[in-house]
């Protein structure tokens, strides 16, 4: 075992913050790298040292400058983050071969779990229950045809490679399938730099669950519960809840065993997530595992007591997993609200320009971790998320309250923001009920239009 001393962070934003922060607590000197237009960011200001990449469309993804800024500052390891190198296989072996520490799994799992034909092929020899369709990627749109055929419509057309709901067609005939195919492989090669596509039966009316793991390099793993992450907009995550309403807790375990199951299976390492799809009939799929800390994991954080960061930095300097399954408590319901630089009232459209005035919710049980603030500028270059706000309560219903305040404590101005979006979709009775598929958000996002389009 050997503690680190110095660490790069090799991301931006709010999660470049909670990572800087983490490593602080930990005694560990920070390195923070920042493009030409993230010189002022919070981040940046946190920490230690600050190494600048160059321009916006050159920076974070630039791995010779990366490593470069790493070696420079004789960095014992580099902290990937989310996004940009988190899921890069080549990114980790580099950073082998360079005796740097890449505090995430290794080439070998991050790959094999990153090709979503694989991962299927690992869940069904663990048993685990899979979506009708293929295995390997598909030959050409003719295989996607007869599919559709033997199948049935919809199917969904999806990217072998990649995530962050990029690459991804539901097809719901026969005659939408050609325009769909193209969209996908252009999607895919140019998200992923990799065309191939998987098709499979598009299962409908279900929650996107998902299971946080956490494992070590000894070889032992548990899970930290679950969270529920259906309300999305365009493949991508907006309101997230720990821990599920609405299922039994005789489904719930089973799906912790199967999580479980494939994570010993493929030996995995650090905080990751296992996702499936959960149908009302309580029948669910095995959909892919995400090797790296996810967004949302602040929630979880907040029911269980958890610093999920400070444990991956501990077990990558090699210390064993202090916690086991039995220690695991969820004390209440907690929800996270991603504020996004968008104007809901034009389709979500991407709001960019300089913030003029920033104020943040704060109280018991109420988190902000924010990537940006007052004078800061939202730019074209990155996504739209500039802060997350976290809530936790005895219950749902309590919680929502918390948020709600939360909300309306909040003041952004310069850019639009999704808060007023939030905030109704906080106060539906559906949501409020835990009775919502995915079908929910569509429908609210063409509600919400309508009525506050001006």
């Amino acid at each position: 075992m050997k503690k680190f001393e110095k660490v790069l962070v090799a991301n931006r934003g709010e999660i470049a913050q909670r990572i800087i922060k983490a490593l602080k607590e930990l005694g560990i000197k920070t390195i923070a790298v920042y493009s030409n237009v993230d010189k002022d960011a919070p981040y940046v200001r946190l920490a230690d040292n600050r190494v600048c990449l160059g321009d916006a469309k050159d920076s974070y993804l630039n791995t010779y400058k990366l490593i470069s800024a790493a070696t420079a500052y004789k960095v014992d390891a580099i902290h990937p983050g989310i996004g940009f190198m988190a899921e890069s296989g080549e990114f980790a072996e580099l950073c082998n071969q360079c005796n740097i520490v890449f505090i995430g799994p290794g080439y070998d799992l991050i790959n094999a779990m990153g090709n979503k034909s694989r991962a299927k092929q690992i869940a069904r020899e663990c048993h685990i229950p899979i979506i009708e369709g293929s295995e390997e990627p598909v030959a050409d749109i003719e295989e996607c045809e007869e599919f559709g055929e033997k199948a049935g419509y919809p199917i969904l057309l999806k990217a072998t490679y990649g995530g962050g709901g990029k690459g991804i067609r539901i097809v719901n005939r026969k005659e939408e399938l050609s325009d769909c195919y193209e969209l996908c492989v252009k999607e895919a090669k140019t998200a992923f730099n990799n065309g191939e596509l998987l098709v499979e039966k598009a299962v409908q009316n279900f929650k996107h669950f998902e299971v946080q793991i956490l494992g070590d390099t000894q070889g032992n793993i548990i899970h930290l519960g679950d969270r529920e992450c259906t309300i999305q907009r365009s493949n991508q995550k907006v309101i997230e809840e720990a821990r599920c309403q609405n299922i039994s807790e005789d489904l719930r375990q089973r799906i912790y065993d199967d999580a479980l199951k494939i994570a010993k299976y493929i030996h995995y390492v650090g905080p990751g997530t296992v996702e499936f799809l959960v149908q009302n009939n309580e029948k669910y799929y095995f959909m892919e595992i995400n090797t790296r800390l996810q967004v949302e994991h602040t929630i979880t954080e907040l029911i269980t007591g958890i610093d999920i960061v400070k444990e991956q930095i501990k077990i990558f300097e090699g210390c064993k997993l202090e916690l086991s399954q039995r220690d695991i408590k969820f004390d209440g319901y907690a929800l996270q609200c991603r504020i996004l630089a968008e104007n809901m009232t034009q389709g979500g459209f991407p709001s960019l320009g300089k913030i003029t005035k920033w104020n943040m919710p704060g109280g018991l049980d109420v988190r902000v971790d924010n990537g940006y603030g007052c004078g800061n500028k939202v730019t074209p270059y990155y996504d739209s998320l500039i802060a997350k706000i976290s809530c936790r309560a005895s219950n749902k219903e309590q919680a929502v309250k918390k948020m709600l305040v939360s909300l309306e404590e909040t003041e952004i101005e310069g850019i639009k923001t999704n808060v007023e979006f939030l905030k109704y979709i906080l106060k539906k009775d559906e949501f409020l009920s835990g009775d919502y598929t995915e079908k929910f958000m569509g429908k609210a996002v063409d509600r919400y239009n309508k009525e506050y389009k001006y």
